[in-house]
């Protein structure tokens, strides 16, 4: 163990034991020891991981006398136990808590209104961003001195997290509060693919000119943001990133805890950024079964024998086509070889386009959204293969590579 790590931690424990009861002293002690431990670990990949959040000798000196916002929910853990907790044990002084679609608890349907209120177990004020408050008022920061932001993303552009990131690093711009990232690995990480995204399709499911799958984490993706300029009047933000240990943009990340209700298992994550596309037409991907973004169906694609049938459930309280017999596709198995290949495949959506009818139905609104694009859909119409689209995407992928995201990259890459 190395000098200063020795200190710090028998500082700690000596603070703790002055100040806490017993049994909260050996708890965050023994989270503290586990970190040093990984430090050090020489097994292989996968126990050598240490996260940002693990890494309390880093982060408690940077809030020493601070007043304490998070931007988090039901991912933000050390271990198992919540960073909201574990700051709080150790007597900083967080003050407020601010949470993204699907709420603190991660319980809200995708899309759900998520109303401000007070953690049960803390009685700390949540703040909803989420709804028409997608941005943190000046009210809602009033008394902060720093923000952290530390959720777990899955590395989707239309995964809302990133747009509440950029907002929160909008917010605390304007405010002058200095904001943390505490780094976390993209499930998707590994690779980047589809079609980059125009500015007159901006949105909350995407509001930066970067494809699909942008492969970066959450710390090298708020790094983009202020690097680029993104932010209103191109305003940058105090921005600090507590990067990870242990991390490649190689690794297939194992999530240990599910990011959002309809993402249960990485089959879905694996699939999540191909089958998003279907929420922009009338089929449904499974919201209201046990297998949420593993397969698609509708009533209509009775060529197909696999069937289910859509029903109000914990995170899909009124689901497309509920009640209603589907058929369709089962994809688990399609999972792994996504997870190997590192691609998008559109052959899914393709297909539903050619079985669906009536044709001048299939597209909604909310499909340029989810695109970034009116190509897509102008492809698909004109009959475009499968590799016909991705090779159209390529010009704009090379560049955002090149120009864009390895300006920002903490880690080695894929």
């Amino acid at each position: 163990m190395y000098p200063y790590k020795k200190a710090f931690s028998l500082l700690l424990i000596l603070f703790l034991t002055a100040s806490f009861s017993l049994l909260a002293c050996n708890d965050v002690v023994k989270r503290v020891e586990k970190t040093e431990e990984k430090i050090h670990n020489t097994d292989p990949i996968e126990t050598k991981l240490i996260l940002g959040a693990e890494q309390l000798e880093v982060l408690l000196p940077m809030l020493k006398d601070k007043n304490v916002g998070i931007t988090g929910n039901h991912s933000t853990l050390i271990g198992t136990v919540h960073l909201v907790d574990s700051l709080l044990a150790l007597k900083v002084a967080v003050k407020k808590v601010y949470s993204p679609e699907h709420g603190f608890r991660g319980d809200a349907d995708a899309g759900e209104k998520v109303n401000s209120s007070l953690d049960s177990k803390t009685g700390l004020p949540i703040f909803s961003l989420y709804g028409k408050n997608k941005k943190p008022s000046n009210e809602m920061l009033t008394g902060i001195d720093v923000m952290i932001f530390d959720i777990q993303d899955v590395g989707a552009r239309f995964y809302t997290y990133i747009s509440t990131l950029h907002y929160v690093m909008e917010a605390c711009a304007e405010n002058n509060i200095q904001v943390i990232v505490l780094d976390r690995p993209n499930p998707n990480g590994y690779y980047i693919d589809g079609p980059i995204l125009e500015k007159d399709y901006s949105s909350f499911v995407g509001m930066h000119p970067i494809p699909v799958v942008h492969g970066m984490t959450i710390g090298e993706y708020a790094k983009m943001i202020n690097g680029e300029k993104w932010l209103k009047n191109k305003i940058q933000a105090d921005l600090k990133v507590i990067p990870m240990l242990g991390y490649s943009h190689k690794d297939r990340y194992q999530l240990p805890v599910k990011p959002s209700p309809n993402l249960p298992n990485m089959d879905a994550i694996y699939l999540y950024p191909s089958l998003c596309f279907f929420e922009g037409t009338p089929i449904s991907i499974g919201r209201g079964t046990d297998k949420p973004f593993q397969l698609f169906g509708h009533p209509s694609f009775k060529m197909y024998s696999f069937a289910f049938t859509p029903k109000p459930m914990y995170g899909a309280k009124d689901p497309r086509l509920k009640g209603v017999n589907c058929y369709g596709r089962l994809l688990t198995q399609d999972a792994s070889r996504i997870k190997k290949e590192g691609m998008l495949d559109l052959q899914w959506l393709i297909d539903g386009y050619n079985q669906y009818s009536p044709k001048e139905e299939y597209f909604t609104n909310f499909f340029l959204l989810l695109a970034g694009t009116k190509q897509l859909e102008a492809q698909i119409k004109s009959d475009l293969s499968a590799d016909e689209i991705r090779a159209s995407w390529q010009p704009g992928l090379e560049k955002f590579q090149k120009e864009v995201r390895s300006k920002y990259l903490l880690y080695e890459d894929f």
